[in-house]
């Protein structure tokens, strides 16, 4: 009786290292990064006009939206258009969106550097597209979906992560959305307030990272 339940156990631990290594695309990295009312680094990376764009570029901005994102998911997708409109809502208000694709080409190529200049390009972004290519940022900052939005607060001590999540509660119909997180948290910053709702659960696909 023993041995058989030892043998048991043994089959049952071995199916769960095969399931693991057969969904490695699925696995989400550990979180490790920043957390409301961190002090956030600022990064320096390739914008798909072919600059180098860093955060200190911006000297009279109050703060930023900054967006894990891609091409290929379909949450990136439908929230696209909604994106967009934040940077023109907010960016003369100094709140800027910066987008930032942080997925390994080798398991996801629509999300290359030439794709991204391309999306960007027909879907005519107004805001700044950046290739995370080796992740490091995403790391930084413990993105692991797209969407994933960190709200950064400019004050005497620099950047504060004001707020991390989600855009908003309803990633399918713009029209149907009560609760805007992001715009709530900027509206907040913006009139000296508290942010009310500082984190949320990110709603997306995983980020796709690169093999260890």
């Amino acid at each position: 009786m023993k041995k058989n339940i030892l043998l048991v156990f043994g089959l049952v631990a071995v199916a769960a290292v095969l399931f693991a290594s057969g969904n490695k695309e699925e696995i989400v990295k550990p979180k490790v990064g920043f957390e409301v009312g961190d002090k956030a680094t600022d990064f320096k990376l390739k914008n798909v006009d072919g600059k180098t764009i860093s955060m200190t570029d911006y000297k009279d901005a109050k703060g930023f939206i900054v967006v894990f994102t891609c091409n290929t998911c379909p949450f990136s997708k439908m929230y696209e258009k909604r994106i967009d409109l934040l940077n023109q809502k907010y960016e003369p208000q100094g709140f800027p969106v910066i987008a930032i694709n942080s997925n390994d080409v080798t398991k996801q190529p629509g999300d290359s550097f030439e794709e991204m200049t391309k999306r960007a390009q027909d879907k005519a972004y107004s805001f700044p597209y950046l290739y995370d290519e080796s992740q490091a940022v995403a790391t930084a900052y413990g993105a692991t979906r797209t969407p994933h939005v960190y709200v950064l607060n400019k004050n005497t001590k620099g950047l504060t992560v004001a707020y991390i999540g989600a855009i908003d509660d309803n990633h399918k119909d713009a029209d149907a959305v009560t609760q805007k997180y992001v715009e709530d948290a900027v509206d907040s910053l913006l009139g000296g307030k508290a942010v009310k709702t500082a984190s949320t659960k990110a709603i997306g696909c995983t980020i796709k990272w690169k093999e260890a």
